[in-house]
């Protein structure tokens, strides 16, 4: 599942546009893409959404990949540990964004549609075969 979980990663920057996927914003070409023609409160406010989007995708990704951590003797550490995780992966956003130059626009398209599409119905496929074709052996003692 690790590739998945890489790929999932990779894609939820492109879906939050978060560098190196921000192409709709060229912060240093165009000062910051759409967000020019907002002042005060609406930058404020979509800014705000941004940043929730990405802790949501942290959070989504942290429950899906990381798994459920519900420790039966100590159930308030389970918010926690939750939290925990959401803010590791927003910090490996942050570092992604500092790390990597911005992607071209075919470049981002060839990546997605050329190597992940193929990929993950590969290892969806793969997931879905391995059971039906284990089903037959006798089970292991």
């Amino acid at each position: 599942a690790w590739p998945l979980a890489a790929m999932w990663y990779i894609s939820t920057l492109a879906e939050t546009n978060r560098a190196p996927f921000d192409l709709t914003e060229g912060e240093s070409e165009l000062v910051s893409g759409f967000n020019v023609e907002y002042a005060g409160g609406p930058f404020a406010l979509f800014f705000l959404a941004e940043y929730a989007n990405i802790l949501l995708m942290n959070t989504l990704s942290a429950v899906l990949f990381l798994g459920a951590s519900h420790i039966p003797a100590f159930p308030e550490l389970t918010a926690v540990n939750l939290m925990t995780k959401a803010a590791l992966l927003s910090v490996v956003f942050l570092w992604v964004r500092a790390s990597y130059p911005r992607f071209r626009y075919d470049q981002l398209m060839h990546l997605v549609w050329k190597s992940f599409l193929p990929l993950t119905l590969a290892l969806v496929l793969w997931h879905l075969a391995l059971p039906i074709a284990l089903a037959g052996l006798p089970p292991q003692l």
